[in-house]
């Protein structure tokens, strides 16, 4: 599996540890930036990452920003991406063998090093569970997400 790994600069500091663990499954990281602690915009590397799975470059993604909300509000904007902010090992495996999960967003000011090790390694080793009722769910996600109902005006 490939995994797409981005950060803005609040995340830099996390980002060489959720590679490394990435790596230790056998996993191929793309790192989409950043490269420093310089301040840059968390969308724009939301972004990166999502464009990467769409594109085919990447299986999943890991985004971190200061709280992982920012990164995970941008990156669910994509059509075809479901991000969402994990500080714990249930919801990140559950999130992907449920929800079909495919970005997990951390925050690199909330939680520690060895916690975040722990939810990506539980994040990477998550599939969907083919169950029925799991994939039936998914597909009303899919189905709100391709509606033209869920454009309303006031």
């Amino acid at each position: 599996m490939r995994i797409a790994v981005a950060c803005d600069h609040a995340g830099f500091t996390l980002k060489d540890e959720v590679i490394a663990v990435i790596q230790s499954f056998g996993n191929d990281v793309l790192d989409l930036g950043t490269y420093n602690q310089e301040p840059v915009d968390y969308p724009d590397y939301a972004e990166k990452a999502a464009r990467a799975i769409l594109l085919g470059q990447a299986d999943r993604g890991v985004l971190i920003c200061g709280s992982g909300v920012g990164a995970c509000i941008a990156a669910n904007k994509i059509k075809g991406i479901y991000a969402c902010v994990c500080h714990d090992t249930y919801s990140a495996h559950q999130g992907v063998e449920h929800d079909n999960m495919n970005v997990l967003c951390l925050g690199g000011r909330i939680i520690g090093v060895e916690p975040a090790k722990e939810i990506v390694a539980a994040f990477i080793k998550a599939k969907f569970s083919q169950e029925e009722r799991h994939k039936r769910r998914f597909s009303k996600i899919q189905a709100i997400e391709n509606s033209e109902k869920n454009h309303y005006s006031k």
